[in-house]
């Protein structure tokens, strides 16, 4: 047998007789009932340390203490904390609507455009033979080519206007060529 430090030559090595399914029943109640003394021991020896000294909230009522229990506590903490706003399908399809043009107008390439537009498209379908939930749904998918045929012109000015900004300017010397 190898030596080691956690079981040195002198100790041999003795295996546990197995218990029967009560006493192993009344071993795991006494383990559990130390258990919990021990944790009570650890908060105790923390609060003498003074580890729970100085928490930010010490001192002040706990929030919400005075209400009856809500299973959904915790999810309407979370939203309230978050912001989030959850809306209707039908609503938040509208909403998306409103803003495809400023989202399609941030992407560089056609590809990314026509997969948003496309996406757009896919939920207003899904909206369409899902089950209704909120208002009517009156948005209405987009026409894939004339969305892009409108992306492309406003992609043409904002480039034809950042060239003319850019003629306008005198051009810089590079840092290396300035007097």
């Amino acid at each position: 047998m190898p030596t080691s430090e956690d079981r040195p030559e002198e100790r041999p090595e003795t295996q546990a007789p197995p218990l029967s399914d009560t006493a192993s029943k009344a071993a795991a109640a006494a383990r559990i009932e130390n258990q919990t003394k021990w944790v009570d021991l650890q908060v105790q020896q923390s609060i003498q340390r003074g580890d729970f000294d100085d928490l930010p909230g010490a001192g002040k009522p706990i929030k919400n203490l005075d209400r009856d229990h809500d299973p959904d506590w915790w999810v309407k903490q979370l939203v309230e904390r978050e912001q989030i706003v959850v809306l209707p399908r039908s609503v938040q399809l509208r909403k998306d609507d409103a803003e495809l043009d400023d989202l399609l107008d941030t992407q560089t390439t056609e590809d990314g455009a026509r997969r948003i537009v496309e996406e757009f498209n896919e939920r207003v379908i899904a909206a369409r033979y899902g089950a209704p939930e909120g208002p009517p749904l009156i948005t209405m998918p987009r026409d894939v080519d004339a969305t892009l045929d409108a992306w492309r012109e406003r992609r043409a000015a904002r480039v034809a206007a950042a060239k003319d900004v850019r003629t306008r300017q005198p051009r810089k010397r590079p840092w290396w060529r300035r007097p």
